[in-house]
């Protein structure tokens, strides 16, 4: 099959990789069609990846069809359209039961496109394990592109703002807003918030949150932002805080705008080993901080029903469409952020 495979710092190659099989009798070979590039992607783009392995098909976002289910899978079958969910989970234990497949008690707790352990979805062909669990049919009303945005990047979004505390009249403030922090802004305001407030270097993107109805924060200077929202919420600060970038700078503004008793929701992927916590603040103000990766089944509940009601419109942060075969441009634009790069979609076969 084709497929877009990591090759080294900056060297992502649109190349031949051998077809997935049946593996397992729950497996499901899934034919993509339509996979897109995460922010997350960009590290392993980057060389700074999650294992030392290369010659390995990245990626983490697909859906597409059934083409191949084993003997053991039984809500599947070939011809269905499915959602990938980009952390799989042993989907027997109690925790993946339960939708946390980050708590899978078997250490099966995984995701795509992270190592040549479990190859990556950015391909003509995706094997599914755990399948009944790990993949599930779109539901009526949901176009592919939007269930794509729904195998991560959406259920990320979300899951921030659920940690993040949101309520009716709730002030947030967002950092970041690429695709995940655009969301949060759109999930925010579903969740009640009474003002959003943006923060991003990229003036497009910022244009993007204000047009979702956000107040933009647009200084460079982290002293002057929060001098900006000390003034604009008359020095209460905000409520809630949802990082979406995951470095050290980014973490350390977010704890900044924070007011007394708010929490900071950090859902960026962080890089850096150490972060420099400022202890004192936090307890002085009496801030919660939460930190994590989502579950992504564990949000389907939720978000099926507000995407087909059109209060959440995941699709409209897709930048680009392009075929597979384009996929080293893809990243090259995504990772300079030109041609207003924000949410990258692939199709094979386009």
């Amino acid at each position: 099959m084709k497929a877009l495979a990591y090759f080294g710092t900056r060297d992502i190659r649109f190349t031949y990789l051998i077809d997935p099989k049946i593996e397992d009798e729950r497996d499901a070979i899934v034919r993509v069609t339509a996979c897109a590039i995460c922010g997350s992607d960009l590290h392993i783009y980057h060389g700074h990846g999650f294992s030392q392995d290369t010659g390995f098909c990245v990626g983490h976002e697909a859906v597409g069809g059934v083409v191949e289910a084993g003997r053991g899978v039984r809500q599947l079958k070939p011809g269905q359209r499915v959602m990938v969910s980009a952390a799989v989970g042993c989907g027997q234990c109690p925790a993946c039961l339960a939708g946390v497949v980050n708590r899978c008690v078997t250490g099966s707790g995984s995701c795509y496109g992270l190592s040549a352990k479990l190859q990556g979805s950015q391909a003509e062909y995706l094997r599914v394990p755990a399948a009944d669990f790990n993949a599930r049919a779109i539901p009526e009303g949901l176009s592919d592109e939007q269930a794509l945005m729904l195998t991560d990047a959406q259920a990320t979004a979300w899951f921030g703002a659920r940690n993040g505390d949101i309520g009716p009249g709730s002030t947030v403030a967002v950092v970041g807003l690429g695709p995940i922090g655009l969301m949060g802004v759109e999930s925010a305001f579903v969740m009640g918030a009474s003002r959003v407030f943006a923060i991003d270097r990229v003036p497009e993107r910022r244009a993007l949150a204000a047009s979702l109805g956000a107040t933009v924060l647009d200084a460079d200077d982290p002293k002057t932002l929060a001098a900006q929202l000390a003034e604009a919420t008359q020095g209460c600060m905000a409520d809630c805080v949802l990082e979406a970038v995951g470095h050290e700078a980014t973490i350390s503004l977010a704890l900044r705008l924070a007011g007394r008793r708010a929490t900071v929701s950090v859902i960026g992927v962080a890089q850096d080993k150490m972060v420099n916590f400022p202890m004192w603040r936090a307890f002085n103000m009496g801030l919660t901080l939460r930190i994590g990766t989502c579950s992504v089944p564990e949000e389907w509940p939720a978000l099926v029903p507000l995407v087909q009601s059109g209060r959440l419109h995941p699709e409209r942060f897709i930048s680009h469409r392009l075929s597979l075969s384009e996929g080293a441009r893809a990243y090259e634009l995504f990772d300079k952020r030109e041609d207003g790069a924000l949410k990258m979609v692939l199709k094979p076969g386009k």
